[in-house]
């Protein structure tokens, strides 16, 4: 599977997935459940997802499971051993859901999948919080080599709606969150919450330094960098946005869309949740270039092997 090349703007080359095409896919559970055992599954071979056993079998009317493991004794379906297991939503559910998330690039609030999928909000936002567990896995663990623009923005309220104590810390960003991206040009994106000063680390991290050229802007919290890179910046505060192949527009561009699903879709985003929202803008911007379908089937694969239960997520 290889991403689509295209030269035109926007995403005329790549085939999107249409409402009734969608349905027509996945008209009930089973549709849905036959697509992700496929996906699970590949070639059929069906293996219990606590020992790996082949040995399995169908278990007539499916109760208390689909499935038997021959092995280990154990109950299994395709839900299980991902972050859909122990969920009594239907499959077709999870598919919608999954479509919905894919497709809308601000962002789903919890309030329109309760009404689209007929279920109550607390359902609905746990969900999509499960939902964002399946982009974690699409971050390439191989480091990035090519022009590689590094950048922070902060998440938060306006100033206008701040108290005048509230305004004084805002102008030092000490109430906001703080996020770090590393973007690698026509490439993919890996972003964190982080604390103070801590950008560096995450370059260090993800950027090759014998390999890579690195585009910031001259805040004091990369002017080490050019130590061990080849460091180009550009200095905002004097109006110098673009030198040459030097600026940093195309990660601009990514806390942009962020900052309209943050505005206009989730209104607020807590410390504690942030960095699922967040992976979930990078999800979407990684897997731009695939089809529709091909997008989703990452994300469903992505939930093999991650659990998050309701108590660990409110905890």
């Amino acid at each position: 599977m290889s991403k689509q090349v295209h030269q035109a703007p926007g995403r005329c080359d790549r085939e999107g997935l249409s409402v009734i095409e969608l349905f027509k896919m996945f008209p009930d559970n089973a549709s849905a459940c036959k697509w992700m055992e496929d996906l699970r599954w590949e070639g059929g071979e069906r293996h219990c997802p606590s020992c790996g056993s082949l040995k399995t079998k169908t278990v007539p009317n499916e109760k208390p499971m689909p499935y038997h493991c021959g092995d280990c004794r154990k109950y299994f379906s395709v839900k299980t051993g991902t972050v859909m297991q122990s969920s009594k939503i239907g499959l077709q559910k999870w598919v919608i859901a999954m479509y919905l998330m894919s497709t809308n690039l601000k962002g789903v609030s919890s309030m329109k999948l309760h009404r689209d999928l007929g279920v109550t909000q607390k359902t609905a936002w746990f969900m999509a919080q499960k939902i964002r567990e399946g982009w974690l896995a699409g971050q390439d663990e191989e480091k990035m080599d090519g022009i590689v623009e590094v950048d922070e923005t902060y998440i938060g309220g306006k100033a206008k709606n701040m108290s005048a104590k509230e305004r004084k810390a805002r102008k030092q960003f000490s109430n906001k969150l703080t996020v770090v991206g590393v973007l690698e040009r026509d490439g993919d994106i890996r972003v964190a919450h982080i604390h103070k000063n801590q950008a560096p680390a995450m370059v260090y991290d993800n950027v090759c330094p014998d390999e890579a050229t690195l585009m910031t802007d001259a805040a004091v919290v990369y002017k080490y960098l050019g130590k061990d890179y080849n460091h180009h910046t550009v200095n905002h505060s004097i109006g110098e946005y673009v030198r040459g192949q030097a600026h940093t527009n195309g990660i601009e561009s990514f806390w942009a869309t962020l900052k309209r699903g943050y505005t206009g879709t989730y209104h607020y985003m807590s410390s504690k949740h942030l960095s699922r929202y967040i992976t979930e803008f990078a999800g979407r911007h990684n897997v731009r270039d695939y089809d529709t379908i091909i997008q989703m089937e990452m994300l469903a694969k992505g939930f093999i092997g991650k659990r998050l239960r309701y108590k660990d997520l409110i905890a």
